[in-house]
């Protein structure tokens, strides 16, 4: 799948681990390149809901629009479809078989 990242700014830190372990520390560092890494290699959201652990869901209420996948308790790594359109099933939900692309907006605690 193909990932790209809101800013800038979020890109250089997440393309350094470097910069993530100093942000972040060492093992949430490691989570952040192998969440990335999965988005990556994945060819569709579909595949997301097959790996251990990373527990990729659609956000609700004022987040609605976005997904997450798990980091270190109780951050997580937020992105959004970036498919243009957003592909869409017939009752209007979100078709995650036909994600081939994502935008990561954040990372952190957003409960």
């Amino acid at each position: 799948m193909e990932v790209s990242f809101t800013n800038g700014r979020l890109q250089k830190l997440c393309n350094s681990a470097r910069k993530l372990r100093g942000k972040h520390g060492p093992r949430m560092a490691d989570m952040i390149q192998q969440r990335l890494a999965e988005l990556a290699d994945v060819e569709t959201l579909e595949d997301m809901r097959s790996i251990v652990g990373a527990n990729c869901h659609e956000l609700t209420q004022n987040l609605k629009g976005f997904l997450a996948v798990d980091l270190v308790y109780p951050d997580r790594m937020a992105f959004r479809p970036a498919n243009e359109p957003i592909p869409r099933k017939p009752d209007g939900g979100l078709d995650w078989r036909q994600v081939t692309s994502v935008e990561i907006v954040g990372i952190g605690d957003y409960h």
